[in-house]
């Protein structure tokens, strides 16, 4: 697997919602098992069948090239990628060099509609051999959030949406929930990742505005007024939830404490969901133990020079 971003062990976490085993070998590259829909994930640039590694260099990757398509036949088309430009290889002519040792082996090379593409990803160490099976989507461009319907300042980029919806279990036949869901912009993503969402917003102006974003990108979802530390929900009646709780630098908070309604809404997740994402501008590890659930991780995410969201898995 090819990583994207900086941050390899976000990236990871992520892909283990669609991957068990999974391994992180070079900057940039893991490897995994039981991959099932990786095409949902955010973090994830391509997937590959292994082949084997090796050593970071065009003789090691050459060598090991003649191990591969054993079991293949048809067209091929050799890629070579320098992850994050660690290992300083020629990539072209990598692709050279592999190319010309399948075609001994008698493969035909078609550049533009290969049957099989053989990537080869280079890192700082090591090199990994495999055959392209999947490319995630890379649309998130394109549902930024000004260009969304409904659109409010400091709406999560969708990439990043897609990855903490994909971490709270985002997956056909789950139900997401987001608590506090703005402008549903993870809602959007979970449900792009085959989830049903449901989303509760204490405003109506939210509300409706989500439902805008919601039917323009799924046709459907469930958004309800309410208040996140009194949910109108049934117990366990979710499989997973995400929570980007307001920032104090942004925010007013109505009628209390910004971490009285970070802890009730907790403690209100810890009764509907048996795992959440907790995103904030701070770290709430206390306030998360206090309601009950057990921090299993959490990533420091730099957005910009003053701002860093800190990621908490809960279980």
């Amino acid at each position: 697997m090819e990583l994207a971003g900086e941050d390899d062990a976000f990236a990871v976490r992520e892909a283990e919602s669609r991957c068990s085993a999974v391994d992180l070998v070079a900057p940039g590259i893991a490897t995994a098992r039981g991959v099932e829909a990786p095409e949902a994930l955010a973090y994830t640039r391509r997937i590959c069948r292994l082949v084997g590694t090796c050593a970071p260099d065009v003789e090691a990757a050459s060598a090991l090239a003649r191990t591969a398509g054993r079991d293949r036949a048809g067209s091929i088309a050799v890629r070579a990628r320098d992850v994050r430009g660690l290992a300083g290889i020629d990539t072209q002519a990598v692709e050279r060099r592999l190319g010309s040792r399948l075609v001994d082996r008698g493969f035909d090379v078609d550049l533009e509609t290969p049957d099989h593409t053989l990537l080869a990803l280079f890192s700082s160490g090591l090199a990994a051999l495999g055959w392209l099976e999947t490319e995630p989507e890379r649309e998130f461009a394109a549902r930024k959030p000004t260009k969304k319907p409904f659109f409010q300042p400091g709406s999560m980029a969708p990439m990043d949406a897609r990855a903490l919806a994909n971490i709270a279990g985002a997956a056909p036949g789950a139900r997401i929930l987001d608590p506090m869901c703005g402008t549903g912009g993870i809602l959007v993503e979970a449900g792009l990742a085959g989830a049903s969402v449901v989303g509760v917003d204490a405003q109506a102006k939210m509300v409706r505005g989500t439902e805008r974003n919601l039917a323009a990108y799924l046709g459907e979802g469930s958004v309800l007024r309410g208040d996140a530390t009194r949910l109108p929900l049934a117990d366990d009646s979710v499989d997973g939830a995400v929570l980007d709780a307001p920032y104090g630098r942004q925010s007013k908070v109505a009628g209390g404490s910004l971490s009285a309604l970070v802890g009730g809404t907790l403690s209100e997740l810890r009764r509907v969901a048996p795992r959440a994402v907790l995103v904030g501008d701070r770290v709430w590890s206390d306030a998360a133990e206090a309601a009950g659930w057990s921090v299993a991780d959490r990533f420091d995410r730099r957005v910009h020079a003053s701002l860093t969201r800190y990621v908490h898995v809960l279980t």
